[in-house]
């Protein structure tokens, strides 16, 4: 089974990405902001990590930088998924080591999709 956490402000986005993660076999974490995101990600490994980018106490921008330096999650792909759909952002979330963009709304069949691509499986 892979351990997935999400990251988002929105209690219903981590709702629905719950939903369309665990029906597909994975076992899903929750975070409500960067901050616990980042806690979660020092006390165990995760297999894809998909964040937000705009939430209170640590964006997901600082949140992945922050995640990157920690030996425990080397290699371990980030997903955003968030509204914005600027390309200098894009570029901006790649150099800070995200894997991935999606935009909001997203369709699960969609973020199956892709987590399926991005986990190899």
């Amino acid at each position: 089974m892979t351990s997935i956490l999400t990251v988002d402000d929105s209690a219903s986005i981590r709702m629905a990405i719950r939903i369309a993660l665990s029906g597909a076999g994975h076992d899903v974490a929750e975070a409500a902001d960067g901050a616990e995101g980042l806690a979660k990600a020092r006390d165990a490994k995760f297999n894809l990590i998909i964040t937000d980018l705009n939430m209170p106490n640590m964006n997901g921008l600082e949140m992945i930088r922050e995640i990157r330096k920690l030996p425990i999650q080397a290699g371990t792909p980030i997903i955003f998924l968030t509204t914005e759909s600027d390309d200098a952002m894009k570029q901006e979330a790649k150099s800070a080591g995200a894997t991935g963009w999606l935009v909001k709304p997203f369709v699960a069949d969609h973020l199956l999709k892709v987590t399926r691509k991005v986990l190899g499986s």
